[in-house]
């Protein structure tokens, strides 16, 4: 194929994630695009703009994509890949309609995709296969193949950068709360019914949620040589109270916490894969101001972003399904207590069991 490098059966990658505003004239049409066809009042859509105003009507999460596809792209390079890089989003610019079409003037015919979500669930795994795929539908006639990169929330390539921002945030605690600080791993909740999808879907996402959440606080625990107390809670609700959603509130647990006499925790966010909207107001500004006012020293733990060791872990994705045969896993694994994700996302995985 002329004009176009190819590696293993792949002649191009493609960085896809959420979007997010750029600017405060963004915001609405960005929540409207998030929302459509949900039925969501506009007085919580109004809510939420105003999380983003707070931060000039900028989500960081472009700026860490542009970033990551950066550092991705040099360490194709140093790796002997040789494959151009692409990122397209699902709910703002650049969109993914946009970017297949681009991929398809440039001759791209098949692509490996990374999705920034490490985790099983509808909105993590499925919904964005089926943007893929529609992606490809608009753009007709001579669209690329486009594969997913299976869940990654064990590989050591996403456990290792949290254990060590963990440790970082620990070290960062006032001297009298370090020793006894418990960990609270958070993710984005999602509705029951979401999480216990019909199919190979399972309840997989709390259960990954769990297993990477265990993983990090077994590394912190080899690290300083003891360990200490964790739990798995979520945040960044935005269903009606009458609809159950996965629990508990990560406020809710520092109020648990504090009543409790915990001299303090680490807010780690093992739901992302980089600072989303959601952990820098949802973590950063809420549920700092509950720890202040709890009395409850708090410190936060940084995503992997642009970590280079979750850099190479894309490369070594990219190689496991570029030259092992069906489902064969070529890149390493974290010991852990959950069967291997699939090398292949299939068409089934990650269907909702109910409304959401």
């Amino acid at each position: 194929m002329a004009g176009v490098a190819q590696q293993a059966g792949y002649d191009a990658f493609l960085l896809v994630s959420f979007g997010g505003p750029e600017g405060p004239d963004d915001v609405m049409p960005f929540l409207e695009n998030v929302t459509r066809g949900r039925g969501v009042p506009p007085e919580r859509l109004a809510e939420v703009a105003h999380h983003y105003h707070r931060f000039g009507g900028v989500s960081p999460i472009n700026r860490q994509c542009r970033d990551l596809l950066a550092a991705v792209g040099k360490d194709f390079a140093a790796s002997g890949l040789d494959l151009p890089v692409y990122w397209g989003n699902r709910n703002w610019h650049p969109y993914l309609a946009g970017t297949v079409a681009a991929m398809t003037a440039a001759g791209v015919r098949r692509a490996i995709a990374f999705v920034t979500s490490a985790y099983g669930s509808y909105s993590s795994c499925r919904q964005y296969l089926d943007d893929i795929e529609a992606a490809c539908a608009a753009v007709g006639a001579g669209a690329p193949q486009i594969d997913k990169i299976r869940h990654f929330f064990d590989h050591p390539g996403f456990i290792e950068p949290f254990t060590e921002s963990t440790l970082a945030a620990l070290r960062s605690l006032p001297a009298g709360a370090q020793r006894d600080a418990p960990l609270v791993f958070t993710a984005h909740s999602v509705p029951v019914s979401m999480a216990a999808a019909s199919g190979p879907g399972g309840d997989l996402y709390p259960a990954q949620l769990a297993e990477a959440a265990r993983l990090v606080a077994a590394g912190v625990a080899a690290a300083d040589g003891r360990e200490r107390p964790w739990q798995l809670v979520y945040q960044s609700r935005s269903g009606p109270p009458s609809a159950p959603w996965l629990g508990p509130d990560v406020c809710d647990h520092l109020a648990a916490l504090a009543a409790d006499g915990a001299p303090g925790a680490v807010l780690v966010p093992v739901g992302f894969v980089c600072d989303h909207l959601e952990v820098v107001y949802d973590l950063d500004v809420e549920a700092a101001q509950a720890g202040e006012r709890l009395g409850l020293p708090l410190a936060r733990a940084a995503t992997p972003g642009t970590h280079p060791r979750f850099v190479s872990m894309i490369t070594e994705l990219v190689r496991e399904r570029s030259e092992e045969p069906g489902e064969r896993l070529a890149s390493p694994r974290a010991p852990g207590l959950l069967p291997p994700a699939p090398g292949i996302c299939q068409n089934a995985c990650c269907r909702p069991g109910g409304g959401t």
